[in-house]
Parts: C-alpha cells; structure tokens; sequence
C-alpha cells in the first residue's frame, strides 16, 4: 500500500508558524513521525529537485519489502510542472533480495534430517505465507510429504481446505475437533510463516516446544530450540525441502481414526429467534470460488473460522491488532480491488459502530457486498474476556442507518432477518435479484448466542490480562 498524503506549503518549513491539522505546535512532522511505526519507508516532497529520486525509492520499498510506504508532498508542489516528469520515466530496476546459497543447502539439509527422524510430523501454515509469495512453494511440500497440513487461524485462505490431508485450524484450545491433539502430540511439527501472540495462542496456552520445531520466518529458519540459519528465503527453503523429505502420513492416518464428522445445529421451530449456528450454517452455503469471505474482530473470528472455503475463495482476518470496525473499510477495499469475487462480509453491531460510514463510500463506487450486520447489542467479544458497562452500546436502526447512506442513489437493499424463514428469504434476494447491489441484511441474535470457541478463548485471554506483577 502507498499512502499519498498533502502536505503543508514547502514555505512553511523553517518558520514557526503554528498550522491547522497539529497540536498547535509549529512542528510539522508529527504526521510523518506516526507513520514511521507503520511503514517501510517515509518521503515528505518539499522541493522538486530529487522529487522523482523519492518516489522511486518509497515505491521500490513498498515492493520490496511487501509493506505501506508513506509520500507526503507539499500542497503547493502537486501541480508543478519540473524537467524530470516531461519525459517518460527511466524504467526502475529493483534488486530482488535472494538467499545465502550455502545458508539455504545447510538450512535444508538440516530440517530434512530433523523431520525425517520423525515419526509423526506435521505441517502447520501461518499468515505470513502470503506477504513473502511462499504459498506454492508450501502447497509443493504438503505434496511432497504426505504429512497432514493445518493452518493458524490467521492463515485460513492460504492452503487448501480440499486438500486430502488438510486437518483443519490449529489454534490451541480452541482449534478445529482433533486438530490440537494431532498437532500436540507430534514429534516433529513445521510453522511456516507463522505469529505466535496471545491471541494466536489463546493466552499463551499452546503445547508446543521448541525443541520439536522447525520455524521458517521470512529470512530465517530456526530448527529445534537452538538451530539458526540466517540470509534464507522462506519460498526458497520450503521449496528445496520438499526435495529432500521421506514421505510420512503416519499423523495424517492417526487423524483419520480418531476423526468424527461435526454435527449440524439443531432445527429451530418456525418462530424460534435466529441463532448464530444458523446463521453461518446458511452462509456456509454462499460460498463459491467468486466470494470472498471479510471476518471481523469478534465472534465472527471463530463463526467464519468453521466455514469450509472452497479452492479460490477469499478470506481476510486480522489478528495481531485486533482492532474492531476494521472489516468495514476492508470491504470496501476489497470489493473494489477484486472485482471479480462478491465479498461477504460478517460484522457485529459494535464493531460496525467505529467505522459504519464507509457503507457510504460503498455504494458511491457501486460495490455489492453482502454485508451480515450481526446484531446482539454490545461488545459481545469484549464481555467474554472481561465483562462491564464499558461494553453496553447505544441501540441503532442499523438497516435504517444504511437507507440514509442510500438515500435513493446507487444500487442498495436493506432487510432485518429475526427468524431462519426471514434469513433465507434474505439470502435469496441477495444472491439472485439484488446480486448487482449491496446488500445489508441486519440480522438480530441474542446478547449471549456466541460460539463456544469464543468462551473458551476469552476465558484464556482473561487469565493472560490478569497475570499479577512478578515480585521484585
């Protein structure tokens, strides 16, 4: 991502005038000092000489390192015309970072000797197979190993769940049904790409030991508790070690005997509230390679977590910040973006709050989401690790509220679903006759319907917050 942002007159700087948009300081860079914590690289543009020189760098950076970069440029410079933009722009060669060759055969001939020694090894996926372009290159070793392959939740979307030995989440106490045993009880387990935080770790309660560990990072590769083989490309290393592995399915066939298909939620009477298995039980059956599934922070973490996504649907979560009302502005950019997949966004009430105008924005563009505003009147996520009055919100009209964001222009349609009947008239409409325009379905659930993942995960959560000072 590139941040382009206006920044004050380049007559400013050097004098001590105090500028609307700061503190009242005349200080200008508190923006690009915010910044810094969240990107690559930072240009402010406050003359034209070595305008192009900066652009070229922040853009070079942004690709990479695979991360935002920030360019402010002066308001008073943007329509400038300056020699170097008159001609067509020198082509820009970048110098791909590439592995230490001799670090890279070590690093392999070493984790194919700790794996091989194995009995019953285990591959597991993390998020960050995707940002360093490492995906196929894993989808090549789970072939090649025959080992059985589960995903960190915050990596759902980057292995596939149709493949014959995916055994679903691991994400401690709270992961897929008898994925946590099979990961546990090996001998020899593979993180690629992985974040271990306390919420990836339910608190800090995983049964993981170093010394059964291989962790491929972006650039290194740790193997055991004190293994380390730096200057490693984690596309590199995992390629070169699907070469060198014995094929061992011996976990995968232990899952196999140990596993029982889950259950379905119990059919409610015609009148009967809508429950949240309900709920996801019909969105499960959305699901195409054309969607795309947007998980907000909260309950709808575990709810979509279960869904089974079939090879070439979306998913995005985010997790190490955790921050709520963030799906909403994804939506936006992801609907935009792939304008080849329908998003389908699941998004609580409280979450919506933080950020709800970007709906706004969504039907200006001419989005179609289909956007499941669950209802259930407060922090829902938040009561579950630590319960007070900070977590009650003020009621909206939430359909309403999206009506208002219409108001008569673009392609929108709103409903409020109470019963499964309303729900899967909903769904109909949205997917058939509404299927070219957003569509909100507010669904109402009841305060305390949450997945029993999120009880156990706040509960977890809950006792990691709450660890008194260690003596002095």
């Amino acid at each position: 991502m590139i941040c382009l942002v206006g920044g004050v007159n380049s007559n400013d700087y050097g004098t001590s005038r105090v500028l609307h948009h700061t503190i009242g300081l005349p200080d200008f860079g508190q923006e690009l000092r915010c910044f810094q914590q969240v990107t690559c690289a930072q240009v402010v543009i406050s003359d034209l000489d070595r305008a192009h020189e900066q652009i070229d760098h922040a853009i070079s950076s942004a690709l990479l390192n695979r991360k935002p970069v920030y360019i402010s440029v002066c308001c008073n410079l943007a329509g400038v015309p300056h020699p170097s933009f008159a001609f067509d722009p020198v082509p820009y060669a970048l110098q791909h970072k590439a592995s230490n060759q001799r670090s890279l055969d070590a690093a392999i001939d070493a984790a194919a000797k700790f794996l091989n020694a194995a009995a019953k090894p285990v591959l597991i996926a993390g998020p960050k197979l995707r940002c360093y372009k490492a995906e196929q290159a894993f989808a090549e070793l789970i072939d090649a190993s025959d080992y059985p392959v589960a995903m960190m939740p915050d990596a759902k979307g980057r292995v596939s769940e149709s493949h014959p030995h995916f055994i679903g989440t691991y994400w401690g106490n709270v992961s897929s049904p008898y994925c946590a045993e099979i990961v546990e009880s090996a001998d020899a387990y593979l993180f690629a790409g992985p974040i271990f935080n306390d919420y990836s770790s339910v608190g800090y309660s995983l049964l993981i030991k170093d010394a059964k560990s291989v962790r491929v990072e972006a650039e290194r590769v740790t193997i055991g508790a004190s293994q380390q083989f730096g200057c490693v490309l984690m596309a590199d290393f995992l390629s070169g070690l699907g070469k060198k592995l014995k094929q061992n399915p011996t976990s995968f066939e232990n899952y196999r005997r140990m596993y029982i298909p889950p259950g379905v939620p119990q059919p409610g009477e015609a009148t009967e509230p809508l429950r949240t298995n309900v709920l996801f039980q019909h969105i499960q059956k959305l699901l195409t390679p054309d969607t795309a599934i947007v998980a907000e922070t909260g309950d709808s973490w575990f709810n979509c977590q279960k869904l089974k996504l079939p090879d070439g649907c979306g998913y995005e979560f985010q997790m190490q910040y955790g921050s709520i009302g963030w799906s909403v502005g994804a939506v936006l950019g992801y609907a935009i973006g792939a304008t080849d997949k329908r998003v389908i966004a699941c998004i609580g009430d409280g979450s919506f709050q933080v950020t709800a105008q970007d709906v706004s924005t969504m039907i200006r563009y001419g989005t179609n989401p289909i956007i499941f505003l669950i209802n259930n009147n407060g922090y829902t996520i938040e009561v579950e690790i630590h319960d007070g009055p900070y977590n009650n919100i003020k009621r909206w009209n939430y359909a309403a509220l999206v009506n208002a964001f219409h108001n008569g222009e673009g392609k929108c349609w709103t409903t409020q679903v109470k019963t499964e009947e309303d729900l899967g008239r909903a769904i109909k409409v949205a997917s058939e006759e509404e299927k070219d325009s957003l569509c909100f379905i507010e669904v109402f659930i009841h305060r305390d319907d949450c997945s029993k993942e999120l009880l156990e995960w706040g509960s977890r959560v809950a006792t990691a917050n709450s660890r008194p000072p260690n003596p002095q």
